[in-house]
């Protein structure tokens, strides 16, 4: 009896616990395999395939290393109020009368002054900052107060409040919500309105040179493809469109029921989109889509049940995709493949903040020694903070590791703005990361000096549709309006009296006679 009671706790419930495992892991599996062949539904982890990313993993900066005391704004403006580069951070901050951004030095970590110099040209609340990606010093601004600004800021930082911009470009007749420069070309300067209009501007010269108003509501996301050629937009309206945005054509359009887009952005070569939304049971949504064809998505996935914005990021280099939810903690990132299953789910980083919105460090800025393929500066309100979260793929060589990093864009720009305009597409200027960050030209940014009154596209004045800000400028438009009407009326009265004369001489002409001729 000693020895079958042995045998059966050794021998017998084993087997059958692992027969009764192996059959539940062949149904699970099978589960996998039958889910995986749904067109357009997919699990997060539908197969397991060998991956170098699978283990990148984030981390946040030490203490001493991040932004602390910062009056991060509490506009509720769908955007990320953060821009950095490899110089510089800008943060747009909370301020009373007016609109205002800090702009910090990366080298300066740690507690900010309370009376540290601001940016504060503006006379409404600022919605978006960007930097221009080839000249680290040139930063652009869009606000409540329709104007767009361009900004050069010194090598050291701010010493003093800065209140006059290098540009100064009018021409919505609404808040300007969202600015982007053109990925490939220098001078060359996106924003999109709440009038649902898009203007391009030419740095050059100061001016419009095309607006796109193929939009039936607010511009939400603008996302370029590699070389620029193709400009993709959501809309309020529900729409995905692609455009080409030197003639303003809608190439493709896609309205579907299923998935309610809120972001878009390109993926870099291959040729797709990808959007976050909501779906018909409102939980939070991504889809996948061909550029060429936008009549249905290649593949959806449902995310979760939040309602906080998706913002996407994506890496071209690594093709990884990251989506962060406004007011969450928690940053997921998958990998994008061209073949089924499309997106793969790697991992996830969670932390106990809530985010605000999230800077990204370029590629060139990015420490190449600890094997870090992305970083962010994540703004945390509540606590006046923004701390820096990198993601690393971990390695044990000290090494260059050629296989993570890619040639990337530089910081040359490939076209003038000229070039671009005249119907040339090039792809970026590429760099290797492999002996540090050594920028290639010297290029200075020249702000064009300009006296024009006025701001004309497609045959119409622009600048008539803005309203005046303050009480001076209501007089100074007043009078010269009045101006205005004093000269065209002189001008009629003039061409009244030449329409006079020349009826005269046309009458002299038909009293002659042949005779007298």
């Amino acid at each position: 009896m000693g020895e079958r009671g042995e045998s059966k706790k050794e021998g017998c419930l084993p087997a059958a616990i692992d027969t009764s495992r192996r059959r539940r892991g062949w149904t699970r599996l099978q589960g996998l395999k039958c889910h995986s062949q749904d067109k357009g539904k997919m699990s997060w982890r539908p197969t397991y395939r060998s991956s170098k990313f699978r283990n990148v993993y984030g981390k946040v900066a030490n203490r001493e290393h991040c932004f602390d005391g910062i009056p991060i704004t509490k506009n509720v403006h769908d955007n990320h109020f953060c821009a950095v580069n490899s110089k510089f951070l800008g943060v747009v901050t909370e301020s009373a009368g007016g609109g205002s951004f800090i702009v910090i030095p990366l080298s300066q970590a740690g507690r900010l002054d309370s009376h540290y110099p601001k940016v504060c040209g503006h006379q409404g609340n600022v919605l978006d900052i960007k930097w221009n990606p080839f000249f680290e010093n040139i930063i652009a601004s869009c606000s409540e107060d329709t104007s767009v600004r361009v900004w050069e800021i010194p090598d050291g930082g701010l010493r003093r409040n800065m209140t006059e911009a290098v540009l100064e470009l009018y021409g919505h007749s609404r808040r300007v919500g969202l600015i982007e420069w053109h990925p490939t070309t220098s001078g060359i300067l996106f924003s999109a309105g709440y009038d649902y209009k898009i203007l391009i501007w030419n740095l050059e010269t100061g001016e419009p040179v095309k607006m796109i108003d193929c939009h039936t509501d607010v511009v939400l996301s603008m996302s370029f493809n590699t070389d620029g050629s193709l400009l993709a937009t959501s809309c309020k309206d529900k729409k995905l469109r692609v455009i080409e945005p030197r003639s303003g054509r809608v190439l493709q359009q896609a309205s579907y029921k299923n998935h309610r887009v809120n972001r878009v952005v390109f993926l870099g070569n291959i040729k797709r989109l990808l959007t976050t939304g909501v779906s018909r049971w409102n939980t939070r949504q991504i889809a996948l889509w061909d550029q060429e064809d936008l009549s249905m998505p290649i593949a959806e996935e449902d995310i979760d049940g939040l309602s906080g914005l998706l913002f996407p990021f994506y890496d071209a280099d690594t093709h990884m995709l990251y989506l962060a939810g406004k007011g969450d903690g928690n940053i997921r990132y998958f990998e994008i493949t061209t073949e089924k299953p499309y997106i793969q789910y790697l991992m996830e980083f969670r932390s106990p903040a809530p985010q605000k919105g999230l800077g990204v460090m370029p590629k060139h800025g990015l420490d190449v020694a600890a094997c870090e393929v992305y970083r962010f500066y994540k703004l945390v309100t509540l606590k006046g903070l923004i701390e820096p979260i990198s993601m690393i793929v971990p390695r044990r060589s000290d090494t260059y590791q050629e296989d993570i990093y890619p040639m990337t864009a530089g910081t040359e720009p490939a076209l003038s703005a000229s070039e671009w305009l005249s119907g040339i597409d090039r792809d970026p200027v590429l760099m290797s990361l492999k002996d540090g960050y050594q920028r290639p030209n010297q290029l200075v940014f020249k702000a064009p000096v300009k006296e024009k009154k006025s701001v004309v596209v497609n045959g119409i004045d622009l600048l008539e549709n803005v309203p005046p800000r303050t009480e001076n400028e209501l007089l100074r438009m007043f009078f010269r309006q009045q101006d205005e009407l004093r000269r065209l009326k002189e001008e009629l009265t003039t061409k009244d009296v030449r329409i006079r004369q020349l009826e005269l001489e046309l009458n002299n002409l038909k009293n002659v006679s042949p005779k007298d001729v």
